[in-house]
């Protein structure tokens, strides 16, 4: 029997002067002069396949010719290196199946980028989409390698909470039986529970916030990368933080070349992607951004357009720490240096991938944390089972949240993020 293989190996060159069989869906097809011209794809690559009228018959190539754009076909023939075919390589062809027809397939060139979301179920099939998924998954993959091998455990937290942890305005609203609940900001409070047993944690985990920004880089459901870490404070947190970023870049940057190339990303600037990154506090930063021009309060929060002048100033994320108390989570650590600062960092990329991380050191003092719920408007008996971990063997923690689609977008250069996941949420987009 014909061998079956991926096109990939066709492309490698591993299978030239053999009988193989190939299927997948027909990406182009175009015929001349009595041949026929079939671009094919498949998960690993294109590969073009030819059909002479005069081998397979009149009936055959008529049928070749007739197929449309992603049906799903079965091609069986002989390897050949042909320096004018795409690849370096073609499959000439001698039999020929059709196993699912494909008709006024709707996409083309020049459509909106409405339309194309609106048809997001089949633009996915692209050769860029494919391109971005598979560096998608490489990055799944070097942040589950990078906490394994430094000893952390994984473990997953409710997606359906009773508070949220980052501020009530930013919370969906569930209804679970008699009751309203919301959808998870994040794992934190969780973690904080978790970390005293397990003592080194992490999860990747869908997290939900209703905000109704309409950025290049906000989405309403995102994949989230969050660590937890006893014994251990901020220093020792943004460590963490160098690590999996950089781990990420490497894995890409050796896995996923060829998709790196066809999205126009340069993978030698991903390799240079290491430890140590600057480090600045917030002070710093204020000034950096001012003496560029960017006006900004003290006391505020950095804003998009903030993060990106800053990143820009930098080939390397920078991290900025020591954040105004004002503008943070209840949860994070005064600083025992300035009560109107925590100890907070973020790590903002160059280019467009923005914030990729935010984390801080726990606030350790149970009387500090009521306080905190109190001034952010919350009330502490509802926090009660949190409060828990501070009661009964409390030691310092720290950890942090990674926007893994950020990470994805910045590590593919993507113009906006809905582009780094398959079937992105937005304000006003829930479908398909």
């Amino acid at each position: 029997m014909t061998e079956r293989v991926p096109i990939g190996d066709i492309l490698r060159g591993d299978r030239t002067g053999q009988s193989v069989k190939v299927r997948g869906w027909v990406y182009r097809t175009r015929s001349s002069g009595g041949i026929a011209f079939l671009l094919l794809r498949d998960a690993t690559g294109v590969v073009q396949s030819t059909f002479r009228k005069e081998e397979v018959g009149d009936t055959l190539f008529a049928a070749i010719e007739a197929t449309g754009r992603e049906a799903a076909v079965v091609i069986e023939g002989t390897v050949a290196e042909d320096k004018r075919a795409p690849g370096g390589y073609e499959v000439r062809g001698s039999a020929f199946e059709v196993v699912g027809p494909s008709a006024n397939f709707p996409i083309a060139r020049d459509l909106s980028e409405e339309f194309l979301l609106d048809v997001r179920h089949l633009w996915i099939r692209s050769r860029r989409m494919t391109s971005v998924f598979k560096v998608r998954s490489t990055v799944f993959r070097a942040i589950h390698d990078y906490f394994r091998e430094e000893g952390f455990y994984e473990v997953q937290a409710p997606i359906i909470t009773p508070v949220g942890s980052e501020g009530g305005s930013s919370l969906f609203q569930v209804r679970y039986f008699d009751r309203d609940l919301h959808l998870t900001q994040s794992w934190q409070l969780y973690a904080e529970a978790l970390v005293m047993a397990l003592e080194r944690i992490y999860t990747i985990a869908p997290s939900f916030r209703a905000e109704k920004s309409r950025t290049p880089r906000h989405l309403t459901e995102y994949w989230h990368a969050e660590m937890e870490v006893a014994w251990e404070g901020m220093e020792e947190a943004l460590r963490h933080g160098e690590g999996v970023i950089t781990r990420a870049a490497q894995e890409v940057a050796a896995r996923n070349e060829a998709e790196l190339a066809y999205l126009g990303r340069d993978a030698d600037y991903l390799r240079s992607i290491r430890p140590p990154f600057p480090q600045i506090t917030y002070d710093e930063a204020l000034e950096r951004l001012q003496g560029q021009g960017v006006e900004i309060e003290w006391g505020k929060d950095l804003r998009t357009l903030e993060e990106r002048a800053l990143g820009e100033m930098f080939d390397l994320p920078v991290i900025v720490t020591h954040y105004p108390k004002e503008t943070q989570a209840f949860y994070k650590r005064t600083d025992p240096e300035d009560p109107d600062l925590v100890l907070a960092f973020d790590f903002i990329a160059p280019g467009r991938g923005g914030e990729l991380i935010g984390g801080s050191e726990r606030e350790p003092d149970l009387e500090v944390l009521k306080a905190n719920l109190v001034r952010t408007g919350e009330d502490p008996k509802a926090y009660d089972w949190y409060l828990d971990t501070r009661r009964y063997g409390s030691v310092p923690h720290s950890g942090f949240g990674m926007g893994v689609d950020r990470l994805v977008q910045w590590v593919c250069d993507l113009e906006h993020i809905r582009d780094a996941i398959p079937f992105p949420r937005t304000p006003t987009r829930y479908a398909p």
